[in-house]
């Protein structure tokens, strides 16, 4: 039996084609083993024409009837012949792709916005937005139909984008992503997978990730075209899916219907699209507010000889340890460890005449960012988002590190190893000098993301400042890096008379583990975590030993929680903090604050807001308020 090929001709409707033969259109013959395919123009084959009469057949290498010259492409002609030759691979092929774009755009409507969330119970449910575009694509003629399934497309695309961001902001910083704000820590994460894995594999992941989501919106609105032409073709059919859809969404809706306790009925990506546009109006609404906050200040008139008078004579020192977070006392896997260095930490600065007392601040910022911490710190304003601190540092509110500039009675230095440009900032925080990444002599190798190990540092800071004669005494403000993500490699103490230039680290870093090998692996992440932690703890408190003098008042704390893969899913944001020194008048100043004794807090030890700790601070060193209003 002959196997008849088909001609098509241009639909005799302008805006779609046949659902249906007529009776009197004649059909072809067909094995009864060869599949069907509908008698209409499929949204694969543009431009197709229907079935011409049974018993026809064209001539060898003749063109299709019915299409204009101009529409008749060789590589469409192609196709033609290659369907007519192999029709079932044709239908196969056709049907696969069918079955790839519903789980494109279905998948796209259930994607959850957080990792945790990723299950497979998520994907077996109704989501209403895919019943109103069916609806709405039904009821429009064809070329307004083929611009809304695309737009419908590519809005899926820009949703699958943000989300899968969300799920990266969530996994890092514990927060989603902010469409207004976070687009340049784009470029940091950029330059700190640089930093961890190398340039070409920094340059590569930037050149993927843009193809990747041009590639995503291409292929999510030919997708979302493709069904909407589907649905067009077999409009009857589809229309009466679709009211079965919408009566089986609104019943599970009112009973309340769940699967694996999840509701089979859901709206989660209309959902999602109204939750990015509250956090757009939020950061628009937040950043005229907290202008106003920032302008009220209740040191911001205090007069310079009014501010920490019970702190002269002292040489105080601020330090923040990179991602010193909570977890690293409490968790069981890095406790131990760290818990054994704050303890013999303490021991030894008794030995040498030095106190501590020690409690938890909640931070501003989670994972990373943290200069959000730093700024909460010192300017008692809760900076938890870039817009925030760009406002707060714009203007004059007072820092604690300025407050010791403001008295004239300190030289103030800052000593920051992670900076590598410009530092405007640094005027704001009130800072006579500061010492980046380039100005303090280091010809070591950088380990990961850190620029130098935290005891080169401190030995820096001791022979350019600390250690020289001066008329004044001097507050600084240091930001050790060794405990930055991924913790590998990591540094390990020499000698301090053997630092050098930072030479010496050559070998320590060549033999040291590679980030490659801890960054995906939670178990190695926290283990190398908590080493990084205590190198960067032994490192100061080894400093203070052997520097501190019983003018020297040090306090440090941790910027932030290190990421939800090492400080756990819903760990808080608390950091510890504490302040050491010799002198018992300098203590019991905060006596009241009722911290633990020693390095390391207590679990019921006071939690404060980490923008509490300006006031307090400046309030038991004598400060007198007066207030500035917006």
């Amino acid at each position: 039996m002959p196997v008849f090929a088909r001609f098509r001709q241009p639909p005799t409707q302008a805006d779609e084609p046949h659902e249906e033969d007529t009776p009197d259109e004649p059909r072809e013959r067909r094995e009864p083993d060869e599949p069907h395919e509908p008698d209409v123009v499929e949204p694969d084959d543009p431009g197709e024409a229907i079935e011409a009469p049974a018993g026809t057949e064209p001539a060898a290498g003749a063109e299709p009837a019915g299409l204009e010259p101009a529409a008749r492409t060789s590589r469409l002609a192609h196709w033609r012949a290659w369907r007519t030759r192999h029709p079932r691979a044709a239908v196969a092929l056709r049907r696969t792709t069918t079955v790839l774009a519903a789980v494109l755009v279905l998948g796209a409507l259930l994607l959850p916005n957080t990792f945790v969330a990723l299950e497979p119970s998520r994907f077996a449910r109704i989501p209403a937005e895919a019943v109103i575009a069916a609806v709405l694509l039904l009821c429009l003629p064809r070329a307004a139909r083929l611009v809304a399934a695309a737009l419908f497309g590519v809005g899926l695309g820009v949703l699958t984008v943000l989300n899968l961001l969300d799920m990266g902001f969530t996994e890092y910083l514990g927060r989603g992503f902010n469409v207004v704000l976070d687009w340049g820590l784009l470029d940091d994460a950029q330059s700190y997978v640089a930093d961890s894995m190398g340039g070409a594999a920094a340059a590569w992941a930037a050149v993927g990730a843009v193809l990747l989501v041009v590639v995503l919106l291409a292929v999510m609105a030919l997708a979302a075209v493709r069904l909407g032409e589907l649905l067009a073709a077999h409009r009857e059919r589809a229309a009466r899916g679709a009211l079965m859809a919408a009566t089986v969404w609104m019943t599970c809706v009112a009973l309340g219907v769940q699967t694996f306790g999840v509701p089979v009925a859901t709206r989660s990506a209309s959902g999602a699209l109204e939750a990015q546009a509250h956090r757009v109006v939020d950061t628009l609404r937040d950043e005229a507010a907290f202008a106003k906050e920032a302008k009220a200040d209740r040191f911001g008139a205090t007069p310079g000889a009014q501010l920490v008078p019970g702190l002269r004579g002292k040489d105080m020192i601020f330090t923040f340890i990179e991602s010193y977070g909570r977890s690293a006392i409490e968790d069981p896997v890095m406790a131990p460890g760290v818990d054994r260095t704050l303890d013999a930490g303490t021991k030894a600065l008794a030995e040498k005449g030095f106190r501590a007392k020690s409690g938890w601040l909640t931070s501003a910022t989670y994972g990373g960012s943290s200069w959000l911490g730093h700024s909460t710190f010192l300017s008692g304003l809760w900076v938890d988002n870039q817009q925030r601190y760009r406002t707060v540092t714009a203007g004059d509110h007072l820092t604690l590190t300025k407050a010791f500039q403001k008295t004239g009675d300190w030289d103030t230095v800052g000593v920051m190893p992670g900076v590598q440009k410009a530092w405007p900032e640094s005027e704001w925080y009130g800072l006579d000098k500061v010492y980046d990444a380039f100005d303090v002599g280091y010809r070591g190798p950088k380990f990961s993301w850190s620029t130098m190990p935290d005891q080169y540092a401190l030995e820096a800071f001791q022979r350019l400042e600390h250690g020289r004669e001066r008329d004044k005494p001097l507050m600084a403000e240091i930001i050790l890096t060794s405990s930055h993500q991924p913790w590998a490699p990591i540094p390990r103490m020499v000698g301090w008379d053997e630092v050098g230039d930072g030479s010496v680290y050559d070998g320590i870093e060549a033999s040291g583990v590679k980030a490659s090998d801890v960054i995906a692996d939670s178990t190695r992440s926290k283990e190398e975590y908590g080493k990084s932690i205590e190198y960067s703890v032994t490192s100061l408190t080894q400093w203070l030993e052997r520097y501190g003098t019983d003018d020297t008042v040090l306090v440090f704390l941790g910027d932030h929680q290190p990421l939800a893969r090492v400080s756990g899913d819903g760990a808080s944001r608390d950091v510890p903090v504490s302040v050491v020194a010799k002198d018992p008048k300098v203590l019991d100043a905060i006596d009241d604050w009722n911290w633990t004794e020693g390095l390391k807090p207590a679990e019921d030890a006071p939690v404060w807001r980490m923008s509490s700790f300006r006031d307090r601070f400046l309030t038991a060193y004598g400060s007198t308020p007066h207030p500035t209003t917006g």
